[in-house]
């Protein structure tokens, strides 16, 4: 009986030390898939490049400039403003720009539609900005007729001049003779944009 339960406890022991154990995970010390060596980085996203605005037209530093379109067209808003690398007169219309043109002048003193009275404007030299077939007895009351800028580099004074038979004239006084650009652009609202640079060539 001894001999026999001595027999079945060494056999307890050789199965116990015969039992294979369970695997551990490996932990790998070479590189990662793909040759990677670090943590996965994404790059930042990609801001699209802006598409060309109205800002890459094209300063002139002589002549007069002509454009819009035949139709006629009421003056609903004037403004002047201080921008990056210019000064800026913005008319705006109730529908498609009416012809216009921009003529320099060597001194800002101008010619009053209608009464054929001159008036001095401040500045050096000076800008007429005059449309065709325009109006504005009716679209644009009770709105500054004459705006007077001190503190602009260059567009001193911008003062209607005309508003008579269908034409409309706005003088502009500079303290320099700077160049311009004058352009409608593609968005809404209609109006017609004169710019002034700070710089000459």
């Amino acid at each position: 009986m001894r001999a026999a339960a001595l027999v079945g406890l060494a056999a307890v022991l050789l199965t116990a030390c015969s039992t294979t154990p369970t695997p551990t995970a490996a932990i790998s010390q070479g590189p990662a898939s793909g040759g990677r060596t670090g943590p996965a980085i994404s790059p930042p996203p990609v801001t699209p490049p802006t598409p060309p605005g109205d800002n890459t037209i094209a300063f002139v530093c002589k002549g007069d400039m002509t454009g819009g379109a035949a139709g006629n067209a009421h003056v609903t808003d004037v403004r002047v403003t201080e921008e990056g690398g210019f000064d800026r007169l913005v008319l705006q219309f109730d529908g498609t720009v009416p012809a216009y043109s921009v003529k320099r002048q060597a001194r800002p003193v101008f010619t009053q539609g209608g009464s054929g009275q001159t008036i001095t404007l401040s500045g050096t030299t000076g800008v007429l900005v005059r449309l065709h077939t325009a109006f504005m007895a009716d679209s644009y009351t009770g709105q500054p007729t004459d705006f007077t800028q001190a503190s602009f580099s260059v567009l001193k004074e911008a003062r209607l001049t005309e508003n008579f038979e269908g034409y409309v004239g706005w003088g502009v006084g500079l303290g320099t003779s700077p160049c311009i650009r004058a352009f409608v652009p593609a968005t809404p609202p209609s109006r017609l944009i004169v710019d002034f640079a700070l710089t000459s060539s």
